[in-house]
């Protein structure tokens, strides 16, 4: 029964995280995380602050170029239009974006560790079975949820070394195990189980304690806004009362 129970509860929890995902335009073809995505953006917005910066300096030598020497004339507008197209496509090319190396994840502040192994993940989607694919998209939506609560956590406090073992050792630690796995023996059975169960299986538990750890980690805020609205209830559910008894 205990059993069946805990199926239950993380099937509800699966659709729930499916329906916020779709809510939120899906990202299965992209970041499977908002962390991810905004490192994404700060990439490109990068990329293309290096473009204009390359391009202004390019126009600007071609107008020094040109009252010098009284005027560039064909040649030279030929050759500044291919010193512009170069950069542009040099600079939205190169530097690719860098994905974190497992054994980076679990350095650094723990406030930057949901993005890291947002991005991480996103990579090896590829080489995951699709089962295990709708997983780790529903442990991004949840690492979201789990980065709201560590921004304003310390590295040093117990709850933030548990996360950082969890979210940057534990989890890519089972996914890199898996994908180490020769392809074609990554279907048949082994005790009973394939690795593609097993992989499934355990990322469906890791998915539960993200949410557990999330759940205790904002508790205390969820206990505040209990205090908060009982003290207004308090102090202003009685002024309430007496105002709607007023004739």
């Amino acid at each position: 029964m205990a059993g069946e129970s805990t199926n239950s509860d993380l099937i509800l929890r699966q659709a729930r995280a499916a329906l916020v995902n779709q809510r939120a335009g899906g990202r299965r073809a992209g970041s499977i995380g908002q962390r991810s995505a905004a490192l994404k953006r700060e990439y490109r917005l990068r990329k293309l602050i290096r473009t204009g910066i390359a391009v202004t300096g390019i126009l600007f030598a071609a107008m020094v170029a040109g009252l010098v020497i009284d005027g560039i004339g064909v040649v030279g507008v030929i050759v500044t239009a291919l010193a512009i197209f170069t950069a542009i496509a040099l600079f939205s090319t190169f530097p690719k974006l860098k994905v974190p190396e497992m054994r980076d994840l679990s350095g650094g502040d723990v406030k930057s560790l949901v993005g890291r192994t947002e991005l991480w993940l996103e990579s090896q989607r590829p080489a995951l079975p699709a089962p295990a694919v709708q997983l780790v998209d529903q442990i991004g939506v949840q690492l979201d949820a789990l980065g709201l609560q560590l921004d304003g956590l310390d590295d040093k406090q117990p709850a933030a070394v548990e996360v950082r073992k969890l979210v940057g050792e534990h989890l890519p630690g089972l996914v890199n195990t898996y994908t180490s796995i020769p392809r074609h023996l990554r279907t048949e059975p082994r005790g009973g189980r394939t690795p593609d169960e097993q992989l499934t299986e355990s990322l469906g538990k890791i998915s539960v304690e993200i949410d557990s750890v999330t759940r205790q980690l904002a508790a205390g805020a969820i206990d505040n806004l209990a205090i908060q609205t009982r003290y207004l209830d308090y102090k202003y559910g009685a002024a309430l009362d007496e105002g709607e008894k007023t004739p």
